[in-house]
């Protein structure tokens, strides 16, 4: 904290509430940088009060806290930064693989939501991003802070009542997209299981993962392959194995993975289809030629 010093009684009250202060901006603002700037723009504005006439301090502050978030929020000024193993998310649309128009969707996708009171991880933070500001303000001091109604409208300028209704409306939301997220974390473990298997060459644990009727499709250099059944899958499943130490992605909605030589060079890109827990469709691109054309991310 630039400006306090160490013995200062209103410095040290300040520090004893900073780590909730910064928890509470970071799980509305979404941004380490901006929790950071209104926690600091809090203490200036506490070193400008009588702090001996606040009787709550620890509540004076959390409302300083949610309204500067509130105006970051609604100015659109947020700085996201999403670290670097969540980049593995970003969108690869490839169509039917017979367009070789690709374009890539930098905007991560949500692979789980996690636990709400303990961390905010990338998921919550896409589903909290559909959110309208005072529904995220309120859906977070309320639900994972615990932050009674009526200080939440105080913020707001809205009554108690008013602002329970808002924090319902943010909630169902919330709730809303819990179940895709977790079929979708569901599908990604399913698919893990099938790529450590045939990593490490273990067939009976591939037929567990694969539907009898699996579908395997390979688009090579020397053409168009299809393998059927699961027997037959597995035995052919060196290339998936391979790209078990891939880069993981989302190919239209699907888990997929993509793998590059040492180079950086593609080497292939896999899609699967996963129902009630095995996965029906494999279809898999090691055309050199085609995935060279294609606006791939890059090894990271």
């Amino acid at each position: 904290m630039s400006g306090a010093h160490p013995a200062d009684p209103i410095a040290e009250a300040f520090e004893e509430h900073r780590a909730r202060l910064t928890a509470v901006a970071h799980r509305v603002l979404g941004s380490h940088a901006d929790a950071d700037d209104a926690v600091q723009e809090a203490w200036l504005r506490l070193s400008r009060q009588d702090a001996g006439a606040i009787g709550n301090l620890g509540g004076w502050l959390t409302t300083v806290v949610g309204r500067i978030s509130l105006d970051l929020l609604r100015s659109g000024r947020t700085r996201r930064t999403v670290p670097l193993d969540d980049r593995l998310t970003d969108l690869v649309h490839l169509g039917d693989l017979t367009d070789l128009a690709v374009t890539i969707d930098k905007n991560p996708a949500p692979e789980d939501l996690v636990a709400l009171g303990d961390s905010l991880g990338l998921a919550l933070l896409t589903v909290l991003d559909s959110l309208r500001p005072d529904e995220r303000l309120a859906f977070v001091l309320h639900d994972v802070f615990a932050v009674p109604h009526g200080e939440i409208g105080a913020i707001l300028g809205k009554s108690a009542d008013a602002t329970k209704m808002l924090t319902s409306r943010a909630r169902r939301k919330v709730r809303a997209a819990q179940h895709p997220v977790s079929a979708r974390r569901r599908q990604r473990e399913v698919v893990q299981a099938f790529l450590a298997a045939a990593r490490d060459g273990r067939f009976e644990q591939l037929l567990r993962v694969l539907h009898p009727d699996v579908k395997f499709t390979v688009h090579s250099p020397n053409g168009r392959f299809v393998t059927l059944g699961a027997t037959e899958v597995a035995t052919r499943a060196r290339v998936a194995g391979s790209a078990a130490r891939g880069h993981t992605v989302t190919v239209n909605g699907r888990p997929g993975v993509i793998s590059w030589s040492e180079d950086g060079t593609p080497v292939s890109l896999l899609a699967f289809s996963v129902a009630d827990g095995r996965i029906t469709e494999i279809t898999a691109l090691t055309d050199p030629a085609r995935l060279a054309l294609m606006d791939l991310p890059h090894p990271v």
